[in-house]
């Protein structure tokens, strides 16, 4: 395979590198989607309603709002996973409308998607930039909360969620559980989803889409023999999967993502790849990970 496209950045940024790739693939990377502003609410909800009349005249700004756990330190707070909170459909739709009368107080509307997260709609979330929960889980959330006047709003929400939930009766009934509270709220995949009509258009390859998390996944959870089955399993099931698509004359692209930067790799026309392969010489994969 060929080195095609470099995606270089920092692992600083609010939107990590696999989302920029995948914001590509979806043609969400137009003009206007800064660092952070990736309109991944907006999109989604597009998905879920583009048959249903009526949508086109809603707001094009959305957010995820992630009911989660705030580890607290002495210096800091330490954002864990929320998928690891198990919370019910229940309990979360019970917190959700305790929060609504708060969110509607500024324009804002909360739709459940899931437990651990939810959509939220108001013009509001057009031009705050808010960091992925990938940059955020286990980490410092100081450095990552919306900045600056226009992050005001949802620091202020953060704060009024925070002590709502703190003597909320289902974090009373978790912590009888033995069950982590739910004392905090994230918010992510804020921006204005442009018309349709004014968008790039998607590339081919969003057809046989392929975003495997498990590597992720496992260290996040700083599973290091996770990380190595899941390795063995990519191995054995989509990298098998790539290799018999590309000798049937497929052409296969390969996105490398890793902290700061991405490498995208695509794999040659068959009349060429004998001659590309007799003139490059494959880099081993752990040099090309740690230029990520």
């Amino acid at each position: 395979m060929q080195l095609v496209e470099t995606d270089s950045g920092d692992a600083l940024s609010m939107s990590p590198p696999h989302e920029r790739a995948l914001a590509r693939v979806h043609g969400l990377d137009g003009d206007g989607h800064r660092d952070g502003l990736i309109p991944w609410a907006a999109w989604e909800h597009e998905q879920r309603t583009q048959h249903e009349p009526g949508e086109e005249t809603r707001a094009r700004s959305w957010a995820y709002v992630s009911p989660c756990h705030w580890l607290m330190g002495r210096e800091h707070a330490t954002l864990t996973d929320p998928s690891a909170l198990g919370l019910s459909d229940a309990d979360a739709g019970a917190l959700m409308a305790a929060m609504q009368v708060y969110f509607e107080a500024d324009g804002i509307r909360l739709h459940h998607v899931a437990p651990q997260r939810w959509l939220a709609e108001g013009d509001v979330f057009k031009d705050i930039p808010t960091a992925s929960l990938d940059r955020v889980l286990g980490r410092n959330v100081d450095p990552w909360l919306p900045a600056g006047s226009t992050g005001q709003t949802l620091r202020r929400l953060q704060n009024e969620m925070q002590m709502l939930l703190y003597t909320h009766p289902i974090n009373d009934a978790r912590s009888a559980q033995r069950q982590l509270p739910v004392n905090s709220i994230w918010f992510s995949g804020t921006g204005d989803l442009p018309e349709r009509g004014r968008r790039p258009a998607a590339p081919p390859e969003r057809q046989q889409l392929s975003a495997p998390r498990t590597l992720a996944d496992a260290v996040l959870r700083d599973d290091w023999e996770a990380y190595a089955v899941a390795w063995g399993s990519l191995d054995a099931l989509e990298a098998k999967d790539w290799l018999t698509r590309q000798s049937a004359g497929e052409v296969v692209r390969l996105t490398l993502c890793g902290e700061r930067s991405a490498l995208t790799f695509e794999s040659a026309p068959r009349s060429l790849r004998g001659r590309f392969n007799q003139l490059l010489k494959p880099k081993p994969l752990l040099g090309l990970l740690e230029t990520l």
